[in-house]
């Protein structure tokens, strides 16, 4: 039985020559909508599921996406089973790009490595890999700049002491905690008088040091 689409998704389905954005809440058939686009595509426009790119925000998303596309496809072979076309893309969508978008830069990079300067076995480092770099990191940057130049500086040591009321061991932990919900961020987070002058440096040196760990990885 065909689906009976409501003129906001058929327009969502048929639409061409311009982009287009679907806002609709959960469940209300954005992804049974892109399948059916992306099906039409197939078959009207004799467009081949591998020259199709669908991005998604989790593998999971991408499994079920690929999914549905299958079943739609066997659904359309059911209706025409002499069409060889349509059984080509069963073979296809094994290499179809449908994928999150931090798996379609890295299948770019990978191609094309050899442009950025990058390593050809370079690999993609796992959460706590990278959280042990990124303390590692904190830690040099906090011994080479606080202990080598800060705590020479009696404003910022009096800074630190009094407005913060903690030590040099309390200090460092305090940097690292700023400095960790700051990345979250972004690098270029702005931080208010006293405090920027504290840290704002340190952000970039810390940065540094957490990029030359990461390549050293490679």
């Amino acid at each position: 039985m065909a689906n009976k689409w409501t003129n906001e998704q058929l327009n969502a389905i048929t639409q061409k020559g311009n982009n287009i954005l679907v806002a609709a809440a959960a469940g209300s058939g954005k992804t049974t909508v892109l399948v059916e686009r992306i099906i039409r595509k197939i078959i009207n426009d004799n467009v081949d599921i591998d020259k199709i790119l669908v991005v998604t925000f989790t593998n999971a998303a991408a499994s079920e996406m690929r999914e549905r596309i299958l079943t739609a496809l066997y659904k359309q072979i059911d209706e025409d089973p002499l069409n060889k076309r349509l059984r080509k893309q069963i073979v296809l969508l094994n290499k179809a790009s449908i994928c999150t978008i931090d798996a379609f830069c890295l299948d770019i990079i990978r191609n094309n490595f050899f442009e950025i300067g990058a390593s050809s076995n370079f690999r993609i480092a796992d959460n706590t890999e990278l959280e042990l770099l990124k303390q590692e990191a904190i830690e040099e940057t906090f011994e080479e700049l606080y202990l080598e130049k800060y705590f020479e500086d009696v404003g910022n040591v009096t800074f630190s002491r009094n407005c913060l009321n903690i030590d040099s061991q309390n200090l460092f932990q305090f940097n690292s905690n700023v400095y960790i919900f700051a990345s979250n961020f972004s690098q270029n987070l702005l931080l208010d008088n006293s405090l920027s002058k504290v840290l704002s440096v340190d952000f970039n040196k810390m940065n540094e040091n957490f990029a030359v760990k990461v390549n050293e990885t490679n």
